[in-house]
């Protein structure tokens, strides 16, 4: 859960980086005379941007969820905000309901607006198209294939959601609207549940609720529009804005250099950019989303500070009777016009409860940061961005082989590829310039640096097919790919979601036997690291007496290797087993072996299914030993072996293996 927040959090980066803009046009455009041509015209644009802060959301969050940043995940994204928004507008929902346009629940008013909409859009968009923008359907339909069909599989869901959000989104909003009815009676208390309350619904979009009963007519308080008519009662009129100007003035920009100054000192100057401006646009217009959302995912404990620090701050505004109020926003531009306004009681006082708010901001968040590790911008563990050959399409062999070749070096480091049944075994110039937290993030089993210039990479009985993706890389000298967090994450989330796609329950169980007369061995005690750590799954082996070598397992020859030294055998319970004949013996070129089945052919106990010169194994310098592997450990549910250590002949029980 938290490593996904926090790719929400960078996803959110995209759209937030619009925001500032927008947040200096409307506030020039504010500064400026209102009859001026340009105010009018830097509003409208600014406002172009900030009123659609949902559908930003709804696109950025899709494109950055997305496992590789795909345009069509944004397009989805579009897709999956739109179907609400039209479907939820009052006059759709009067005509699904047949009811008048004006009986319309008013919760229906803003759907548009709501950020919280953008954010389920974007993240169902992103869910739809990292489970289905690899999907071949059948011929008849295959057009919708792939990317194309991620919309419309969005659409689909949104569909559902609107749905529940058409019987569920009214009854949220009159709990949130009775809420707020009640707390007025609370006072200055009340002021400050609402400051806290209003900071932490904003990432629901449910703060416009709230705010429609404080600010507006909906239960008769209407704090902005008798402020600025002069028709309330002074000192009280504007409780309801007056402690946001100390928030938005001081306390977020000192919150933002405190993220600022814990920033990697690698990263200090974008962070420094980013920062600056959203608290620029905190202070000079109130526009506080730029920096909010850059740490409201990423680090919620400091949102939930923040938010309580706003309750605070409202609260004792209210207290003392220090008033303002806001048009658009709790700003510069503000309160510097609504100083001037006669209902404005003791403002100047809002400026000194900032500057002790600017101090409370930046020693709690500076102090939270540190103590608790939290992954603020700029405090991510620093890797580069990852450009993926667009050719190589979302085939999962060639995004693994472009991850290894990112890994090792790329044309730069890399000088042979070449593999053996179950490993890529690679040759560099420099072997300590490989990234190995990137090997490990490949999906690879395992890796073994054998010395300065060589490493294998352990990929299972899959490894030809990115081998092959791997060729194409190097024989192209394809420029050298980086990686990033969220790409290496992503392929790591596949790699544990398909661990967890089974149950523990037992659905069948297969009886394994020895393969050759020999003595039985445990295979953590065979001469070779990858089977010995069992990377590519647990198993057997045989020290084997003479060269008969016969089928461990009833099943179906899945594969047999060019070089003869490896067969692959499924059974009928779906359990994938490798018979690999000696250590390293694919360098024999398949010389020692002779094989008596083919691919395709059904096996059974004690079907022979190789004829081994054990002598020339030996003379070559290599092990005889032979080893059989489950490679899909995930289907097994208990394994036990007998006899381990024994001389055995052939077709005596040695394993009993339990599948899901």
């Amino acid at each position: 859960m938290k490593s996904y927040l926090q790719r929400m959090g960078r996803s959110l980066m995209l759209p937030i980086a619009v925001l500032p803009a927008a947040a200096l046009l409307v506030g020039i455009g504010t500064w400026l005379p209102q009859d001026w041509f340009a105010a009018t015209f830097m509003q409208a644009g600014g406002n172009a941007i900030l009123g659609n802060l949902a559908l930003l959301f709804a696109a950025g969050l899709a494109l950055g969820m997305s496992t590789n940043k795909d345009g069509a995940a944004a397009l989805a994204g579009v897709v999956a905000f739109e179907i609400p928004v039209k479907m939820l507008e009052p006059t759709s929902v009067a005509a699904l309901l047949g009811i008048k346009v004006t009986d319309v629940d008013p919760a229906f008013s803003s759907i548009s607006s709501n950020v919280f909409i953008g954010i389920i859009a974007g993240l169902i968009a992103a869910a739809m198209y990292n489970r289905f923008h690899s999907v071949k359907l059948p011929m008849a339909i295959s057009f919708f294939s792939g990317k194309r069909l991620v919309p419309i599989m969005s659409a689909l869901v949104m569909i559902f959601v609107t749905l529940a959000l058409l019987f569920a989104w009214p009854v949220v909003y009159a709990w949130l609207v009775a809420f707020g009815k009640f707390m007025v009676g609370l006072g200055w208390v009340g002021a400050g549940l609402y400051g806290f309350f209003n900071r932490l619904l904003i990432p629901t979009g449910l703060h416009q609720a709230l705010n429609s009963v404080f600010w507006f007519d909906v239960a008769k308080i209407n704090d902005i529009g008798n402020f600025w008519s002069n028709t309330g009662i002074k000192g009280t009129t504007g409780m309801y804005m007056a402690g946001f100007f100390p928030i938005m003035m001081f306390g977020l920009p000192a919150g933002a250099y405190a993220i600022y100054r814990n920033a990697l000192p690698e990263r200090k100057k974008e962070v420094g950019s980013l920062m600056l401006a959203g608290a620029f646009a905190s202070f000079f217009t109130g526009v506080s989303e730029p920096l909010e959302f850059s740490f409201m995912f990423v680090a919620w404990p400091l949102y939930v500070i923040h938010a309580a620090l706003t309750g605070l701050s409202l609260a004792f505004a209210a207290f003392m009777h220090w008033t303002a109020g806001f048009t658009f926003s709790a700003g510069l531009v503000d309160y510097v016009l609504s100083i001037r306004v006669p209902m404005a009681n003791m403002p100047l006082m809002l400026l000194v409860q900032g500057v002790v708010m600017a101090i409370i901001y930046y020693t709690l968040f500076n102090f939270a940061i540190k103590k608790f590790n939290l992954m603020t911008p700029g405090r991510e563990p620093i890797t580069e961005d990852i450009q993926l050959s667009p050719e190589l399409g979302d085939d999962k062999y060639a995004r693994q082989a472009q991850i290894v070749y990112a890994a090792v070096g790329g044309k730069d480091n890399l000088t042979v590829v070449d593999n053996c049944t179950t490993r890529l075994r690679l040759q560099v110039k420099d072997t300590g310039l490989i990234n190995e937290a990137a090997l490990k993030a490949s999906g690879a089993a395992g890796f073994k640096v054998i010395d300065k210039t060589n490493v294998q990479v352990v990929i299972g009985t899959e490894v030809q097919f990115v081998a092959d993706e791997l060729g194409k890389l190097y024989e192209s000298k394809a420029n050298s790919i980086s990686l990033s967090n969220q790409d290496l994450q992503s392929n790591t989330d596949k790699s544990s979601d398909t661990a967890n796609t089974n149950d523990s329950t037992v659905i069948g169980s297969e009886t394994f036997y020895t393969v050759a007369e020999g003595e039985l061995m445990s295979i953590s005690d065979v001469k070779d690291a990858t089977f010995a750590e069992k990377m590519l799954g647990d198993g057997y082996a045989v020290e084997p007496a003479n060269g008969e070598i016969y089928t461990p397992v009833a099943g179906k020859v899945a594969s047999i290797f060019p070089t003869k030294h490896a067969i692959s055998i499924t059974t009928e319970t779906g359990l994938e087993v490798l018979l690999h004949m000696g250590i390293d013996t694919v360098q024999l070129e398949g010389k020692p072996f002779e094989v008596t089945i083919s691919e395709g052919d059904n096996l059974k106990p004690g079907d022979l299914v190789a004829r081994v010169d054990l002598n020339a194994i030996k003379a070559a310098g290599k092990e005889t030993t032979m080893m059989v592997v489950l490679t899909n450990m995930d289907k097994v549910s208990n394994i036990t072996f007998d006899h381990l250590n024994e001389t055995v002949k052939a077709n005596k029980i040695s394993a009993t293996v339990q599948t899901k």
